[in-house]
């Protein structure tokens, strides 16, 4: 993301407990501190691979309301409807966590964006000093309204592209009226989009385990799961990408109805037509490794390079069917 520049700031207090929004008639004063701690929120959300891409619906009230925004004295009263509308979701559904909303203007990529960050509260201990009977007394009282610091990640937020309407979303759902939903696309921005990069992902690797359930015996699918890993970490490490046809041929290459079967699966998703490119380390990092987990609770990590590197682990299966791990070349064993 492009530097960007922070143009007005305003917080709106959405605590359900209060009753009603406490929404603010000023602007935050803009300080060094403030700017850091926004820009790395905002820099993370943009960065993310658990947000996904949205536009508006026809008929969204708060996609109504982003022209005042960019007017004279219009910023205030525009984030005071959103924050307002916002209150109103979450005041019926107490599933959905009090929160302070700040609202930024800010420019990036030569377009005016607006970022809506809704930082739900943590509980957390901080200290007071009372007066007592024999001086200062040092007390430790619990806090319901902690803020998130800027290094926490924010589950809820939306970076809005002021000129192209492009959200740039990051949400969870809650419970709204009996059922789980993602209720700040649904309900409050009212848009709609693509899966996130993660979500993408977590599906690929659950269809690669769904067919070989359906098509291998339980005997088979160790082998075949560890051999479908090592083909996603190796495209994520050679392409830093995963396109799924290429992915498919590797993985069942030479099984056309598992191959089938498996892009059938993604691609009720569509999730054939482009490659799904992680932008975080973070989130590949699940794949750098082999996690083996034997029935009697015993554990093993593999690191893939020593997986793939020849004569490093060996898997044999024995003539009763279990399977025996073996680890060449050990110099040295460490315990902690």
């Amino acid at each position: 993301m492009s530097e960007l520049q922070i143009k007005q700031v305003i917080l709106h207090i959405l605590d359900s407990d209060v009753g009603m929004p406490v929404l603010s008639e000023d602007e935050l004063e803009s300080s060094l501190e403030l700017h850091e701690f926004l820009q790395s929120h905002i820099e993370r959300i943009a960065g993310g691979d658990d947000t996904k891409r949205c536009l508006f619906r026809e008929g969204s009230e708060v996609q109504s309301w982003l022209p005042s925004l960019l007017q004279e004295d219009g910023f205030i009263p525009a984030t005071q409807q959103m924050a307002g509308r916002l209150y109103e979701i979450m005041s019926g559904n107490p599933d959905i966590p009090a929160a302070d909303a700040a609202f930024v203007l800010y420019e990036a990529e030569q377009s005016p964006h607006l970022a809506i960050l809704k930082m739900n509260y943590k509980a957390s201990y901080t200290h007071v000093t009372q007066a007592g009977g024999q001086g200062n007394r040092n007390v430790l009282i619990r806090h319901k309204t902690i803020l998130p610091t800027g290094s926490q990640k924010l589950q809820e937020a939306a970076l809005i592209n002021l000129d192209s309407r492009e959200i740039c979303l990051l949400e969870k759902k809650y419970e709204v009226n009996g059922q789980r939903e993602n209720y700040f696309s649904e309900r409050f921005l009212e848009c709609g989009g693509s899966l996130s990069r993660k979500a993408r992902l977590a599906i690929v690797t659950k269809a690669v385990e769904k067919v070989q359930q359906d098509f291998l015996s339980e005997s088979e699918q160790f082998a075949e799961s560890m051999k479908a890993k090592s083909v996603l970490y190796e495209e994520l490490a050679e392409k830093g990408a995963i396109d799924i046809p290429r992915a498919a041929e590797k993985i069942f290459p030479e099984n056309l109805k598992m191959r089938e079967d498996f892009i059938e699966k993604v691609d009720k998703y569509n999730l054939c037509q482009e490659p799904i490119v992680p932008l975080s380390t973070g989130t590949t990092r699940k794949f750098d490794k082999q996690f083996i987990t034997t029935e009697n609770g015993i554990e093993i990590r593999i690191p893939m390079e020593q997986y793939q590197h020849p004569g490093c682990v060996e898997f044999i299966t024995n003539e009763d069917g279990a399977v025996s791990v073996i680890i060449h070349n050990v110099g040295r064993l460490t315990s902690r």
